[in-house]
Protein backbone atom coordinates (compact mmCIF):
# COMPACT_ATOMS: atom_id res chain seq x y z
CA UNK A 1 0.00 0.00 0.00
CA UNK A 2 1.47 3.41 -0.92
CA UNK A 3 2.51 5.88 1.76
CA UNK A 4 1.21 9.33 0.85
CA UNK A 5 3.38 10.94 3.53
CA UNK A 6 6.45 9.98 1.50
CA UNK A 7 5.31 11.81 -1.63
CA UNK A 8 8.07 13.83 -3.26
CA UNK A 9 8.11 16.12 -6.26
CA UNK A 10 9.34 14.23 -9.30
CA UNK A 11 9.10 16.51 -12.34
CA UNK A 12 6.92 18.91 -14.29
CA UNK A 13 6.12 18.06 -17.90
CA UNK A 14 4.70 20.39 -20.57
CA UNK A 15 3.34 17.41 -22.50
CA UNK A 16 3.14 13.64 -22.79
CA UNK A 17 6.60 13.28 -24.34
CA UNK A 18 8.23 14.78 -21.23
CA UNK A 19 6.32 12.64 -18.71
CA UNK A 20 8.07 9.91 -16.68
CA UNK A 21 8.22 6.44 -18.29
CA UNK A 22 4.71 5.05 -18.74
CA UNK A 23 5.19 2.30 -16.15
CA UNK A 24 3.64 1.45 -12.81
CA UNK A 25 0.48 3.20 -11.65
CA UNK A 26 -0.61 6.79 -11.18
CA UNK A 27 -3.71 8.73 -10.21
CA UNK A 28 -4.37 12.16 -11.69
CA UNK A 29 -6.07 15.10 -9.98
CA UNK A 30 -8.06 17.29 -12.35
CA UNK A 31 -10.62 20.08 -12.11
CA UNK A 32 -11.41 23.72 -12.56
CA UNK A 33 -8.53 26.01 -11.67
CA UNK A 34 -10.08 27.20 -8.40
CA UNK A 35 -11.43 23.81 -7.27
CA UNK A 36 -8.61 23.15 -4.78
CA UNK A 37 -6.52 20.47 -6.50
CA UNK A 38 -3.18 21.48 -5.03
CA UNK A 39 -4.67 21.98 -1.57
CA UNK A 40 -6.15 18.48 -1.69
CA UNK A 41 -2.80 16.96 -2.68
CA UNK A 42 -1.04 18.86 0.10
CA UNK A 43 -3.60 17.68 2.67
CA UNK A 44 -3.36 14.11 1.42
CA UNK A 45 0.42 14.05 1.68
CA UNK A 46 0.60 16.18 4.86
CA UNK A 47 3.00 18.49 3.08
CA UNK A 48 1.72 22.01 2.72
CA UNK A 49 4.44 22.91 0.24
CA UNK A 50 4.36 19.87 -2.04
CA UNK A 51 1.88 21.03 -4.68
CA UNK A 52 1.94 24.67 -5.64
CA UNK A 53 -1.03 26.66 -4.40
CA UNK A 54 -1.86 30.18 -5.44
CA UNK A 55 -4.51 32.82 -4.87
CA UNK A 56 -4.44 33.26 -8.65
CA UNK A 57 -6.34 30.35 -10.27
CA UNK A 58 -4.75 28.79 -13.32
CA UNK A 59 -1.13 28.87 -12.19
CA UNK A 60 -0.68 25.10 -12.66
CA UNK A 61 0.26 25.03 -16.35
CA UNK A 62 2.23 21.79 -16.40
CA UNK A 63 1.64 18.12 -15.62
CA UNK A 64 3.22 17.84 -12.16
CA UNK A 65 4.29 14.38 -10.99
CA UNK A 66 4.77 13.36 -7.36
CA UNK A 67 6.44 10.05 -6.57
CA UNK A 68 5.02 7.82 -3.83
CA UNK A 69 7.47 4.98 -4.43
CA UNK A 70 9.35 3.51 -7.37
CA UNK A 71 6.21 2.66 -9.34
CA UNK A 72 3.35 4.75 -7.89
CA UNK A 73 2.67 8.44 -8.55
CA UNK A 74 0.18 11.26 -8.10
CA UNK A 75 -0.27 13.77 -10.92
CA UNK A 76 -1.53 17.34 -10.62
CA UNK A 77 -2.98 18.22 -14.03
CA UNK A 78 -3.40 21.79 -15.35
CA UNK A 79 -6.55 23.46 -14.09
CA UNK A 80 -9.12 24.40 -16.70
CA UNK A 81 -11.65 27.09 -17.37
CA UNK A 82 -10.34 30.04 -15.41
CA UNK A 83 -6.73 30.90 -16.22
CA UNK A 84 -6.09 34.36 -17.64
CA UNK A 85 -4.02 33.23 -20.60
CA UNK A 86 -4.34 33.56 -24.35
CA UNK A 87 -6.71 31.35 -26.32
CA UNK A 88 -3.70 29.78 -28.05
CA UNK A 89 -2.21 28.72 -24.71
CA UNK A 90 -5.57 27.33 -23.55
CA UNK A 91 -5.78 25.23 -26.71
CA UNK A 92 -2.26 23.94 -26.12
CA UNK A 93 -3.17 22.93 -22.55
CA UNK A 94 -6.28 21.18 -23.82
CA UNK A 95 -4.26 19.30 -26.43
CA UNK A 96 -1.68 18.13 -23.87
CA UNK A 97 -4.39 17.12 -21.40
CA UNK A 98 -6.30 15.17 -24.02
CA UNK A 99 -3.17 13.36 -25.15
CA UNK A 100 -2.24 12.47 -21.57
CA UNK A 101 -5.72 11.19 -20.72
CA UNK A 102 -6.09 9.14 -23.89
CA UNK A 103 -2.60 7.65 -24.14
CA UNK A 104 -1.22 7.27 -20.61
CA UNK A 105 -1.53 3.53 -19.86
CA UNK A 106 -0.33 3.83 -16.25
CA UNK A 107 -3.28 6.10 -15.39
CA UNK A 108 -5.47 4.09 -13.00
CA UNK A 109 -8.12 6.66 -12.15
CA UNK A 110 -9.08 10.33 -12.08
CA UNK A 111 -9.86 12.42 -9.03
CA UNK A 112 -12.17 15.16 -10.28
CA UNK A 113 -12.36 18.08 -7.87
CA UNK A 114 -15.27 20.52 -7.89
CA UNK A 115 -16.58 23.13 -5.46
CA UNK A 116 -19.55 21.63 -3.58
CA UNK A 117 -21.26 25.03 -3.55
CA UNK A 118 -21.49 25.21 -7.34
CA UNK A 119 -23.13 23.14 -10.10
CA UNK A 120 -20.75 21.02 -12.14
CA UNK A 121 -19.34 22.99 -15.07
CA UNK A 122 -19.36 21.90 -18.75
CA UNK A 123 -15.66 20.98 -18.44
CA UNK A 124 -16.48 18.65 -15.53
CA UNK A 125 -19.36 17.03 -17.38
CA UNK A 126 -17.27 16.56 -20.52
CA UNK A 127 -14.55 14.87 -18.50
CA UNK A 128 -17.01 12.50 -16.78
CA UNK A 129 -18.58 11.68 -20.15
CA UNK A 130 -15.17 10.96 -21.70
CA UNK A 131 -14.09 8.84 -18.74
CA UNK A 132 -17.29 6.81 -18.88
CA UNK A 133 -16.83 6.13 -22.60
CA UNK A 134 -13.16 5.24 -21.99
CA UNK A 135 -13.96 3.03 -18.98
CA UNK A 136 -11.69 5.15 -16.81
CA UNK A 137 -12.86 5.39 -13.18
CA UNK A 138 -13.65 8.81 -11.73
CA UNK A 139 -13.85 9.77 -8.06
CA UNK A 140 -15.71 13.07 -7.68
CA UNK A 141 -14.34 15.05 -4.74
CA UNK A 142 -16.62 17.91 -3.77
CA UNK A 143 -14.27 20.38 -2.12
CA UNK A 144 -14.68 23.30 0.29
CA UNK A 145 -17.25 21.38 2.32
CA UNK A 146 -16.22 23.46 5.34
CA UNK A 147 -17.85 26.47 3.70
CA UNK A 148 -21.28 24.89 4.30
CA UNK A 149 -22.97 23.18 7.21
CA UNK A 150 -23.08 19.39 7.01
CA UNK A 151 -26.74 19.21 5.97
CA UNK A 152 -26.55 21.63 3.02
CA UNK A 153 -23.24 20.12 1.89
CA UNK A 154 -24.75 16.62 1.84
CA UNK A 155 -27.85 17.91 0.06
CA UNK A 156 -25.72 19.58 -2.62
CA UNK A 157 -23.80 16.34 -3.16
CA UNK A 158 -27.03 14.35 -3.57
CA UNK A 159 -28.38 16.98 -5.99
CA UNK A 160 -25.21 16.82 -8.09
CA UNK A 161 -25.40 13.02 -8.20
CA UNK A 162 -29.09 13.22 -9.15
CA UNK A 163 -28.28 15.55 -12.04
CA UNK A 164 -25.50 13.23 -13.22
CA UNK A 165 -27.90 10.29 -13.09
CA UNK A 166 -30.38 12.18 -15.29
CA UNK A 167 -27.58 12.63 -17.85
CA UNK A 168 -26.61 8.94 -17.60
CA UNK A 169 -23.22 9.95 -16.19
CA UNK A 170 -23.46 8.44 -12.70
CA UNK A 171 -22.64 4.82 -13.52
CA UNK A 172 -19.33 3.75 -12.01
CA UNK A 173 -18.67 7.19 -10.53
CA UNK A 174 -17.85 7.47 -6.83
CA UNK A 175 -18.09 10.68 -4.84
CA UNK A 176 -17.43 12.30 -1.48
CA UNK A 177 -17.34 15.58 0.40
CA UNK A 178 -13.92 17.02 1.20
CA UNK A 179 -12.30 19.92 3.00
CA UNK A 180 -8.55 20.47 2.82
CA UNK A 181 -8.81 22.98 5.65
CA UNK A 182 -10.70 20.73 8.10
CA UNK A 183 -9.30 17.44 6.67
CA UNK A 184 -12.90 16.29 6.17
CA UNK A 185 -13.06 13.19 3.96
CA UNK A 186 -9.31 12.61 3.99
CA UNK A 187 -9.52 8.95 5.04
CA UNK A 188 -12.19 8.32 2.40
CA UNK A 189 -9.97 9.84 -0.28
CA UNK A 190 -6.98 7.76 0.83
CA UNK A 191 -9.09 4.59 0.70
CA UNK A 192 -10.16 5.34 -2.87
CA UNK A 193 -6.61 6.03 -4.01
CA UNK A 194 -5.38 2.87 -2.29
CA UNK A 195 -7.94 0.82 -4.20
CA UNK A 196 -6.45 2.12 -7.45
CA UNK A 197 -2.77 2.12 -6.49
CA UNK A 198 -2.49 -0.96 -4.27
CA UNK A 199 -1.29 -3.17 -7.09
CA UNK A 200 1.52 -5.63 -6.49
CA UNK A 201 3.21 -4.68 -8.74
CA UNK A 202 1.32 -3.03 -11.62
CA UNK A 203 1.07 -5.20 -14.70
CA UNK A 204 2.84 -2.75 -17.00
CA UNK A 205 6.10 -2.75 -15.05
CA UNK A 206 9.04 -4.07 -17.09
CA UNK A 207 9.89 -7.64 -16.19
CA UNK A 208 13.39 -8.82 -15.27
Amino acid sequence: MPSFDRAAFMLSAPGLAQCPPDEGAEVAFIGRSNAGKSSAINALTRNGKLARTSKTPGRTQLLNFFELDEYRRLVDLPGYGYAKVSERVKLEWQEHLTQYLEERTSLRGLVLLADVRLPLQPYDLNLIDWASASEKPVHLVLTKADKLKRGPASSNRLHILSELKKMNLADGLTSQLFSATKKTGLDELKAQLNSWLDLAPPANLPQD
